[in-house]
């Protein structure tokens, strides 16, 4: 199936509905495998709709835990007119997994789907560090921007 790197819809309504608070809530990023059955992309809701489809990296990876890791150091700012959150980098410690995508879910708002991420290709770790690198808080590159 397919990865589409998007913020949900539904997470851009959840927001203006005050759902969201992105620097406070727990935000996660859990890993795709590469053989997934599921399709991800703007209408993904729900963490569950990966783990469902057992699309989630648990099932194959070694040392990795079921729903991932905490994304920490929050910050929101602004980029000319465009808002912006940024994270430190996700870092899945001590691995061996593939990974295809990811997806980004606030887990303090039952887990409701924020974006979802195409690394392009499969990416491999093993006997270590899985880091998903934050792109550069900017208007034209952060993974989190209303524009």
């Amino acid at each position: 199936m397919a990865i589409t790197q998007t913020l949900c819809t539904s997470f851009k309504s959840e927001l203006l509905g005050g759902v969201h608070d992105l620097d406070t809530d727990t935000i996660k990023m859990a890993l795709i495998i590469p053989s997934m059955a599921g399709t991800y992309g703007a209408a993904t809701t729900n963490y569950s709709d990966v783990t469902g489809n057992s699309d989630e990296v648990s099932a194959s990876g070694t040392n990795y835990t079921t729903g991932g890791v905490t994304l920490t150091s929050a910050s929101i700012t602004t980029d000319g007119t465009t808002a912006i959150v940024d994270f430190a980098d996700a870092v899945f410690s001590n691995v061996d997994l593939d990974a295809r995508g990811a997806i980004i879910y606030n887990s303090s708002q039952s887990n409701a789907a924020i974006a979802l991420l195409d690394f392009g290709e499969t990416k491999t770790a093993t006997d270590g560090d899985f880091t998903v690198v934050m792109p550069a808080a900017a208007a034209a590159t952060a993974i989190i921007r209303i524009a």
